[in-house]
């Protein structure tokens, strides 16, 4: 398929289907702005604090996107593409943008708390305990895998000749690889880069916060900061070792998860979502000018059964592709951070579905780029050798270079293109970890109160239980790379989809609201996400003797269960009797 087909295509279905599917999903569960949010009601300048839509779409697009939508979608194409271009349309249209959607309007609709405090609310206790056990784990997945893709993208390093460039270059600096071979050091001008945009955070939160410059005016200087982060870069690149950067970010983190929002993580986030606005946009126009040129999609359409990849094509696709198409993380952000400073109820619409669909937006592009560089062949090499491990995060870097230099002509070199993929993707692994130790903060201080009646207050202190959402993921991810805890961390947060999901479903019929078009999303994610779960154990974890793993699957499994039994209980005692709460979905009863 031509590449500017491919990418007008797509674009066209998420921008029409996702138009009206949102205005159906928000007339059905009865949307209004008559309503007062709890950024309004529960103000308190740290956690509820009101803030333009466009502010909150930015903070909130950046923590879900992450790596994900990138990662998750460059692994899936040992399938090849048709499968992975239909799951993030199909998906993003009708599983993840409705459940992101949800997961904010149901926070907002319940002051402001999470879906965790919402599911004690809806389900009951017991359901409750299990959703934030559940929930810690797979943050910490989360964290623990991302910290490794991060330490991995700050210290990346790819070989000169794929950039065009000679040993005795002087635009980047090298090093000599395990097997001679001279190599460039690209991950260290996306260090330098994030090290800026964080140092500048407070000031662009102060001016949009406290001082109310209009949101543009923040804008311009946000890419002002992300331009003179990159042209450091060049110039003055960090270096340090993976484990001297994991031990940076943490500190990072720790700040981060206890300042107020809008002092460095909304406002970190709103900065860095230029990058990622811009990187999107000029993907866009360099595949447009490929596509103007004639060029197709390399890879193969279709690979039911890959010599190597994640696993069979069902369930592994719908698990890799994650964040493209749903993802469970980001009802944790949509309602953990986002749905506190809504200042409409409509801005869960358009934050939350909208977001999933720039998301989609995003694995698109990815998608043709990758296809567009490398034939299949080349792509196994890169991604699943035969021997050793591939690096994703390079992988992309190379084919946006590669792309930038066969759409311009030469005129962006390989090199200068590969470092721009390469600060596209960085960033935002960033943002994603401190958002999920933010997240996991809330979350052992909803269990401590669970736990005790009056718990010790040292246990709410925000410090405490920010070192200890660290602290376990430096536990996981310190000796485990990114690649090693992908799987069982891909099943985790699709199968937290699926809990969401279903516990949307209980809130809304317990308001008389039809829920038929939630069925199939919570029957295929459970289906899938159980089904990935016991392949990994069966095949691969025990076989293997990779005991925490091994823990790892059986505990999701375990508490999955659990969870499905209690609701489906709750069900048979409470669906079809309708209790009006204040606050509740104003929506009519039919599907």
């Amino acid at each position: 398929m031509n590449i500017l087909v491919f990418v007008l295509l797509s674009f066209a279905v998420l921008g029409v289907g996702g138009f009206l599917y949102s205005r159906w999903v928000a007339r059905h569960i009865g949307e209004t702005d008559d309503r007062p949010t709890p950024a309004t009601t529960r103000e308190d300048g740290r956690d509820y604090v009101p803030t333009p839509t466009p502010v909150v779409f930015s903070h909130h697009f950046a923590s879900i996107a992450g790596a994900g939508p990138i990662i998750g979608p460059i692994l899936a194409l040992a399938f090849g593409w048709g499968p992975v271009w239909a799951w993030v349309l199909f998906g993003a249209l009708f599983f993840g943008g409705v459940h992101d959607y949800l997961s904010m309007h149901v926070s907002v609709r319940e002051g402001g708390e999470s879906i965790i405090a919402v599911a004690r609310r809806t389900l009951g206790n017991f359901a409750y305990g299990l959703m934030i056990c559940f929930t810690i784990v797979m943050i910490v997945l989360v964290t623990a895998t991302f910290l490794g893709a991060s330490a991995r993208a700050l210290t990346s390093m790819v070989p000169l000749a794929s950039l065009g460039l000679e040993p005795d270059q002087t635009l980047l600096r090298t090093a000599t690889g395990a097997d001679g071979t001279r190599m460039g050091i690209v991950g260290g001008i996306a260090s330098t880069s994030v090290i800026v945009i964080t140092a500048c955070a407070p000031l662009i939160g102060w001016l949009y916060i406290r001082r109310k410059t209009p949101v543009w005016i923040c804008s311009l200087l946000a890419v002002a900061i992300c331009a003179v982060g990159v042209a450091i870069g060049f110039h003055w690149p960090v270096s340090l070792s993976g484990h001297a950067w994991m031990l940076c970010l943490a500190g990072y983190c720790l700040v981060a998860s206890w300042l107020p929002v809008w002092m460095v993580l909304q406002a970190r986030d709103f900065i860095n979502v230029h990058i990622l606005y811009i990187g999107l946009g000029g993907l866009v126009v360099l595949l447009a000018v490929l596509g103007m040129q004639g060029a197709q999609l390399q890879l193969a359409p279709l690979v039911a059964a890959p010599e190597r990849g994640p696993g069979p094509l069902w369930p592994a696709l719908f698990v890799t592709v994650a964040c493209g198409a749903i993802s469970g993380f980001h009802s944790l952000c949509a309602s953990g951070t986002a749905s506190k400073q809504a200042r409409v109820e409509s801005a869960a619409r358009r934050v939350g579905y909208f977001g999933m669909i720039l998301e989609a937006c995003l694995a698109v592009a990815v998608i043709a780029v990758i296809g567009a560089a490398f034939t299949h062949q080349g792509y196994l090499a890169r991604l699943f050798p035969a021997e050793g491990a591939g690096n994703p995060i390079a992988a992309f870097g190379l084919a946006v270079g590669t792309v930038g230099a066969r759409a311009t002509g030469g005129l962006l070199p390989v090199a200068i293109g590969t470092v721009l993929g390469m600060l596209l993707i960085e960033g935002f692994i960033v943002t994603t970890l401190d958002t999920a130790v933010r997240l996991n903060r809330y979350l052992f201080e909803e269990l401590w109160r669970a736990l005790w009646t009056a718990p010790p207050q040292a246990l709410l202190r925000p410090t405490v239980n920010s070192a200890l959402a660290i602290g376990l993921m430096l536990l996981i991810g310190w000796n485990n790379s990114a690649a090693a805890i992908w799987a069982v961390f891909g099943s985790a947060n699709q199968l937290l989809a699926a809990l969401a999901l279903l516990l949307f479903a209980a809130w809304l019929a317990r308001r008389g609201v039809g829920v038929k078009f939630l069925v199939v999303p919570v029957v295929f994610m459970f289906a899938t996400t159980l089904a990935m779960l016991g392949w990994l154990l069966v095949t691969q974890y025990w076989p293997q003797g990779k005991w925490p793993l091994v823990v790892s699957d059986l505990l999701l499994l375990g508490l999955a269960g659990a969870v499905l039994v209690h609701t489906a209980v709750h069900w048979r005692d409470h669906f079809g009797r309708p209790t009006p709460a204040a606050g509740g979905a104003a929506g009519d009863s039919g599907d």
